[in-house]
């Protein structure tokens, strides 16, 4: 169960399709190099719900197919630099949705449905854009009522940073109940923590609810501020100023490159 992030990563496969977290949830940055240097291709990605900085170097280091979201920035940095010029020049495949879709994608994959019903798309150009999602009237009601149905959204795997875990394998997620989804509906899910304790995260009844347990975990590292630059609720805040260097680096392919070469490092620690 505990490894490191380059055994996990050796996990994935081309082809694969992967979820990831939105920014402020928990994203395992710390995966995305070794995806890099891996040379990984064809990756779809499903961003819950939007997808910023991994999505970004993912899609310019050439790893990314598709990607299914319902928005790509990098927030306070501004645009996804080149999740923005992949689209212009068609380079992937953009499948858009919206938030409560992807998330009704999972829980559907979750329940073992092939599909979840929602309403709230109806008479949207985002609709109109998805032939994969049905209109279909309600079979419970008298006279038509139009309800739409989103397809399972059913993940190779799920990657995602928490705060901790223990040895037994259980993750600590707290209140971001939106990656427990992620995982139930996921073949296998690999996280990235900050720390790992010896108590039985289950066994204590003040942590007990914000557990994800191991039966849905396939492999743990230990990386210690493995979300940065993004922050960890509680834990770190955001590096807005390292965003913002890998912003205005990236604008360009070439910049995009020299960046990734180089070994950016927190800000605190370049001062």
């Amino acid at each position: 169960m505990l490894t490191n992030v380059v055994s996990l990563v050796d996990r994935l496969r081309d082809g694969m399709r992967i979820a990831v977290p939105v920014d402020y949830a928990g994203v395992a940055m710390a995966f995305t190099r070794p995806m890099i240097a891996r040379g990984l291709r064809d990756l779809d990605l499903v961003c819950v719900p939007t997808g910023g900085l991994q999505v970004d170097q993912l899609i310019g280091a050439g790893c990314v197919r598709s990607v299914e979201t319902s928005a790509v920035s990098l927030g306070e940095a501004g645009g996804a630099p080149r999740f923005n010029a992949a689209v212009k020049e068609g380079r992937i495949r953009v499948i858009d949705a919206t938030c409560p879709a992807v998330h009704a994608g999972l829980i559907a994959a979750q329940k073992g449905s092939p599909f979840f019903p929602m309403r709230g798309l109806i008479g949207t150009d985002v609709l109109r854009n998805r032939p994969d999602w049905m209109v279909i009237d309600n079979p419970f009601a008298d006279q038509g009522d139009p309800v739409v149905l989103i397809p399972a959204i059913k993940p190779d795997v799920a990657i995602f940073h928490a705060p901790m875990a223990d040895r037994a394998g259980n993750v600590w997620i707290g209140r971001r109940r939106e990656l427990a989804p992620m995982a139930y509906a996921a073949t296998d899910t690999y996280v990235t923590v900050d720390r790992i304790v010896d108590d039985n995260l289950l066994a204590d009844e003040t942590t007990a609810a914000g557990v994800l347990p191991a039966l849905y975990v396939s492999g743990i590292a230990h990386v210690p501020q493995g979300a940065w630059p993004y922050g960890l609720w509680g834990v770190y805040p955001a590096d807005t100023d390292a965003l913002k260097r890998y912003a205005a680096a990236a604008r360009t392919q070439e910049g995009f490159d020299a960046y990734m070469a180089a070994t950016d490092t927190p800000t605190e620690a370049r001062t």
